[in-house]
């Protein structure tokens, strides 16, 4: 490539940032005045005759019966289900709608809906607004939010919020697997990260441990340690700052200690 239009085309994508920055601008702008909200996942290829379609609609009512706003990525399968249920509440229905080549078709049953082209943006607005997540059966997009929310959980980077999967005959075989083969044969991790989620077939469950969690009745993955500023996030984007790694001196992250 000829040198200036490689600096033509670099410069080009510089530019890019700005309409990064304009995704989180819109998202910030039109998520903070909502209500404390509940992001529930799930598969979009879920029909509606599934019964987990019927248990995501009755859990987006019962979310909005307890005073939460519920946010989807705002496709069909669950995340219809769920913002249905929160429109036939009457409550608050965010969907955070992705674009791709195929398969995304905004529901019907959302009364704040925002367009996003970058999925890590859309993943910011996931996680700053949400005071817990709800996670129902689903596909690569599905695990990709549930891996994130635990490793922002453990890596203390966010304060600990409830992570509730739903469905045991679903999820038994992944947990099988991390118990197995994570902990007991690599020790990748520790047995205290059993306790950052929580497996149930039951909806009421579910959205009770959401609203404990949300008035201080309960402490999600309680032998993580606290910090002073757990009432605050530090970040913009809904994360805490941290320690800069390569400040001199800096002290030990906390960490537990792996068998």
């Amino acid at each position: 490539m000829d040198p200036r239009e490689r600096k033509q085309r670099l410069g080009h994508e510089a530019w890019r940032v700005f309409r990064i920055m304009s995704e989180l601008v819109d998202g910030i702008d039109a998520l903070s005045a909502a209500e404390p909200a509940i992001s529930v996942f799930g598969s979009a290829r879920t029909k509606p005759e599934d019964p987990s379609y019927a248990m995501a609609v009755e859990c987006g009512r019962k979310l909005v019966a307890q005073g939460f706003a519920v946010i989807t990525g705002g496709g069909p399968g669950i995340m219809e289900a769920a913002n249905r249920g929160a429109i036939e509440a009457g409550g608050t229905s965010i969907g955070l709608n992705i674009s791709l080549p195929m398969e995304q078709v905004p529901n019907p049953y959302q009364n704040v809906e925002l367009n996003f082209r970058y999925f890590f943006v859309r993943k910011v607005m996931f996680v700053k607004f949400a005071r817990g997540f709800i996670i129902f059966p689903g596909g690569f997009g599905t695990m990709d939010e549930v891996f994130e929310a635990l490793t922002l959980i453990q890596t203390l980077k966010i304060v600990p919020f409830p992570v509730v999967l739903i469905g045991t005959d679903f999820w038994r075989g992944l947990l099988d697997w991390m118990r197995t083969t994570l902990l007991e044969e690599h020790r990748t991790i520790g047995p205290d990260d059993f306790d950052l989620f929580h497996l149930t077939d039951d909806v009421d469950e579910a959205v009770a441990i959401m609203r404990e969690v949300a008035d201080g009745r309960r402490v999600w993955a309680s032998r993580l340690p606290r910090f002073s500023g757990d009432e605050q996030v530090m970040e913009g984007e809904g994360t805490r700052a941290g320690v800069d790694p390569r400040r001199p001196g800096h002290p030990r992250h906390p960490a537990r200690d792996l068998p």
